[in-house]
């Protein structure tokens, strides 16, 4: 039997589609997740700031703050842009990740 043509067609795209739809369901890495905080959160104790700093926080007290910030409870600009762009299980890695990352 041939390997090619409308059946081999659509059985090779549907496995492509298997293939991205797995990849868009794994859980994203905490640590990717949390890096483009970094660009406002300072990761250093050095640096003075008004903004807060993150690691080392206790992580229900991050996670009730992104999940404030996503219903509106708590007021903000960027994040709470960011925080509507995460899901419970993103905001709960993010936390628990930020929360044993330690000033340096």
């Amino acid at each position: 039997m041939r390997a090619d043509g409308p059946v081999a067609w659509v059985t090779g795209t549907l496995v492509l589609w298997a293939g991205i739809a797995g990849l868009a369901q794994a859980a994203p890495d905490p640590a990717v997740l949390a890096a483009g905080c970094a660009g406002c959160h300072p990761v250093s104790a050095k640096p003075l700031t008004p903004v807060t700093r993150l690691v080392g926080k206790p992580a229900a007290e991050i996670a009730e703050a992104m999940l404030a910030y996503r219903s509106g409870a708590r007021t903000g600009t960027i994040m709470i842009r960011i925080a509507k762009g995460m899901s419970d299980a993103d905001i709960q890695s993010v936390a628990r990740y930020l929360s044993a990352v330690s000033a340096k």
